[in-house]
């Protein structure tokens, strides 16, 4: 396998959608990523199963693209036959990644005190709503709360009347992404120190990281920014603008792309000798775009595509997904690729955004079912007899 996290195992106890994208990232990237399910199977199993337009002989649209490259172990970790098996898996492998509640590892016994014990160079990565510590630890968080406390939401939409969450689930997606940097920054310096640590990940920090250079113009003026739709506060025309049959994006961030915007819409109002720099752009920005507005409407996207980037004008289609999905860029990229249902049955579902150029190989594996690779791992990487796993069966402890 030509792939760079090749050898590294995972125990995976994620649920839902911050967890198990930092798992389907890593299990891309070629780490052996055992998903560790209670015997009734993750929540996300049973999300659109039933829907016939988002799913695939049962298995739903979140579960067939979040679980893909993964193998399923079912094991009861509230019974100490079951965690004293896991115990035994984690003993053999490199990384747990959960994104329970608030004190569940601590209950279940996994989190990182209690397992490096079994395995000293173990990592333990959770992923929370607001961290292992401080004043609001203990609170439930999912996507929209970490968004809406983190801030982000605040500048996102119209007016400040409506705030608007992001239409990306980034408080979950952000969460997972971050949780997949401290993993691989663990692991490498493992290779220095020779122990695990844990990596403790708040979705909360990561929407105030997000807020980027936004938190420091704040921190300094003391000005709270408030949403400004698709424009921008210094750029002008920096916006979404509508033609005849849908809507494009124009940034004008230079005084040399206003001057190619010029030649492209021909307005004689726009050779105001004022606008050749941007402040004026930006004093007169309600009636710069609405002129856009007016001038662009006459007119196809494609037409006004096909001028502005003969220009080198930075602009794009507002796509739909149907349109984003086929463009020739995405595919090109391998940006969708093809997965298949344990029973044959295929689905396209997004590709992995990380291209390396020498350890580039992309597979893509099906999801797997409950259970599916439970006698697999135990006899294979446990050493556990065929009696030995029966009985574990009938007992209860596994599935």
């Amino acid at each position: 396998m030509n792939k760079p996290l090749h050898g590294v195992r995972i125990l995976d106890l994620t649920h839902m959608l911050s967890g198990p994208y930092a798992g389907m990232v890593l299990a891309d990237l070629g780490a052996e990523t055992i998903k560790v399910e209670p015997l009734a199977g993750e929540g996300t199993r049973k999300l659109l199963a039933a829907d016939p337009l988002n799913s695939v002989e049962g298995m739903g649209a979140y579960f067939l693209t979040l679980n893909r490259n993964k193998k399923s172990v079912a094991i009861d970790l509230k019974d100490p036959e079951g965690l004293a098996l896991f115990y035994q898996l984690v003993a053999k492998s490199d990384i747990v990644l959960s994104n329970f509640g608030p004190g569940v590892p601590e209950r279940l016994k996994i989190d990182f005190d209690s397992l490096k014990s079994h395995n000293p160079k173990i990592i333990t990565c959770a992923i929370s709503g607001f961290g292992s510590d401080g004043p609001s630890h203990k609170r439930p968080a999912f996507d929209q709360v970490a968004q809406a406390i983190g801030g982000g939401m605040s500048i996102t939409g119209t007016d400040a009347d409506h705030p608007m969450r992001a239409g990306i689930p980034i408080g979950d997606l952000g969460g997972g992404m971050f949780g997949v940097m401290g993993v691989l920054a663990a692991l490498y310096e493992r290779e220095r120190s020779g122990l695990g640590q844990h990596v403790d990940i708040s979705m909360l920090d990561v929407q105030v990281s997000l807020l980027n250079y936004m938190a420091t113009m704040h921190l300094l003026s003391g000005i709270d920014p408030e949403p400004i739709g698709n424009a921008h506060f210094v750029h002008v025309p920096y916006n979404t603008f509508r033609c005849s049959d849908g809507f494009i994006v124009i940034a004008v961030i230079t005084d040399n792309f206003w001057q190619n915007l010029k030649e492209v819409v021909q307005v004689a109002a726009f050779d105001n000798p004022e606008y050749d720099t941007q402040p004026a752009r930006l004093r007169d920005a309600e009636f710069i775009n609405a002129t856009l507005n007016e001038v662009l409407g006459k007119q196809s996207c494609a037409h006004w595509l096909a001028q502005l980037e003969a220009r080198r004008i930075p602009c794009a289609p507002v796509n739909k997904f149907s349109q984003s999905l086929n463009d020739p860029q995405v595919l090109h990229r391998k940006m969708v690729v093809e997965i298949t249902h344990p029973s044959g049955a295929p689905a396209k579902v997004p590709g992995n955004p990380i291209k390396l150029s020498r350890s580039s190989e992309e597979s893509f594996s099906s999801p797997p079912l409950l259970g599916e690779h439970t006698e697999q791992v135990l006899r294979e990487l446990l050493g556990k007899t065929d009696d030995e796993i029966t009985a574990l069966r009938s007992a209860g402890y596994v599935k």
